[in-house]
């Protein structure tokens, strides 16, 4: 059976006679053209015909065509009107900003606005640290992008790269009280989006950098972690890399491995996948074996080459093996694949370790499908909702900026990383880990939390967090 998906959902809107068994006919249409009926209800009636909205789930906008199509094809019947239920909740945006303080009388002004906020203002410009206590700052996240590499979708650009941020942004809020802003830059040169990013950052206590391709977003991370005094974090570097992390820890518990006598292999050597070998490596995992496009990695490569992969090249593959990624799997015990589609065959995984662990991660297909790994991995998790083991950054990144921001650190260092997937892993107990529930649902509340603790724990173990400043009321 397919799965059908409230992403690609429409809403039929209908006008059929008001006799017996056309509703039927119009359901049984929809289910034989690959969708499945959602809620049906009577919105109106005209010169005796039955007005009705009725929602139907597809697997995919082909099949979401196909099941309109089909319904326009039937006699007797009139579509009024066809609405995607993804586009109707994005109408008008998805985020909205509110005033946290009443605005009924003259006092209410007078102490918002003009004449009081100048003495906010000059309190400010006195000691400028309390500009964490007397504005937004304590609590705001930039969510910074140039659109050109948007999760399963690419280089799309800055304006179509909004929804996505306004997506993030309510993630933040829901998840961990966090007001998040999208900033969407129209420049792809490092320089201009450094230089941005240092104009806008009074405003903000941390930085989350989104959606821009490799290798630029290591030098654009590298160069604002140096040069300003807020942390600076590249989600889909070191968000992805944590939940990787933290898969790991729980999958090696139930295969009973240890971290030291792994051998592992991550595919895909962009910025998820160079963030998740710096992460191993911080964590114990000593044999790693790194591959791109042009195979193996190893010291002395020529091809496809840049300076993160040089670096990376003389941490990892200490044997120098060299060859395509289904060399790099022989005897393996874990496949990491942060790559593209169908980056891997059957007979490669074939040819893992007993109780093989496979991550595979690429959006929208994965390396290698579920179901095609599943007789050689005695573990298999995925980027994808609708597979056990959903390794999803959600898990990570509310609760690492909440904990940031409430001990006001300065930075975000591979510590409080490795911190962050030690939480993660802990809120699956002992008595719920088995091979199809290695990390928690990302709706389990009590992540963000424990991340947030952890990582605030981390950062002042680490000297990079500070506790609350105590201001004089009247100062």
């Amino acid at each position: 059976m397919i799965k059908t998906s409230s992403g690609y959902s429409v809403v039929l809107r209908v006008e059929l006679p008001k006799r017996p068994g056309m509703l039927g006919k119009v359901l049984s249409v929809i289910g034989r053209a690959g969708g499945s009926m959602g809620a049906i209800d009577i919105v109106g009636f005209n010169n005796g015909r039955i007005i009705r909205d009725i929602e139907a789930g597809a697997a995919d906008l082909d099949t979401a065509k196909l099941i309109t199509a089909a319904v326009r094809r039937i006699k007797e019947i009139k579509v009024l009107n066809v609405a995607d239920r993804t586009l109707l909740i994005h109408q008008g945006g998805k985020i909205e900003l509110k005033s946290k303080v009443p605005l009924k009388t003259r006092d209410d002004l007078a102490m918002a606005y003009v004449p009081g906020v100048a003495r906010v203002a000059m309190v400010i410009y006195d000691q400028p640290e309390r500009v964490y206590e007397l504005t937004m700052k304590k609590n705001s996240v930039a969510l910074v992008t140039d659109g050109t590499a948007v999760l399963g979708l690419g280089d799309i650009g800055p304006a179509a790269a909004l929804p996505v941020m306004e997506g993030k942004a309510i993630l933040f809020k829901e998840f961990a009280g966090i007001d998040a802003f999208p900033i969407c830059l129209d420049t792809r040169n490092p320089e201009k989006i450094i230089q941005a990013v240092k104009w806008l950052s009074p405003g903000f206590g941390a930085i989350s950098l989104e959606d821009i391709s490799g290798p630029r977003c290591f030098e654009i991370e590298s160069r604002l972690k140096k040069e300003l005094d807020i942390p600076v974090f590249h989600d889909d570097q070191h968000g992805t890399a944590v939940v990787i992390l933290a898969g790991l820890i729980n999958a090696l518990k139930v295969v009973g491995k240890k971290k030291e006598d792994i051998r592992t292999v991550v595919c895909g050597l962009g910025a998820a996948g160079i963030a998740s070998i710096r992460l191993l490596i911080s964590y114990g995992v000593r044999q790693i074996i790194g591959c791109d496009r042009a195979g193996i990695l190893y010291r002395g490569r020529r091809g496809n080459m840049n300076p993160v992969k040089e670096e990376i090249a003389g941490l990892t593959n200490t044997e120098r093996i060299q060859g395509t990624v289904g060399r790099a799997l022989r005897g393996a015990d874990v496949f990491i694949g942060v790559s593209e589609s169908r980056a891997v065959a059957v007979k490669d995984v074939r040819r893992m370790a007993r109780d093989a662990i496979i991550f595979t991660m690429a959006d929208p297909v994965p390396e290698i499908m579920p179901a095609e790994a599943e007789p050689y991995a005695r573990v298999i998790a995925t980027g994808q909702p609708d597979y056990d083991n959903q390794m999803s950054d959600i898990l990570c990144f509310p609760g690492l900026f909440r904990g940031v921001l409430d001990c006001r650190a300065r930075e975000i260092n591979q510590e409080m990383l490795v911190a962050a997937a030690d939480a993660i892993a802990s809120c699956v107990a002992p008595e719920e880990l088995m091979e199809q529930n290695i990390v928690p649902s990302v709706f389990n509340r009590k992540v963000p939390e424990a991340v947030a603790r952890a990582v605030t724990e981390a950062a002042l173990r680490t000297g990079v967090g500070t506790t609350a400043h105590k201001y004089e009321m009247f100062s």
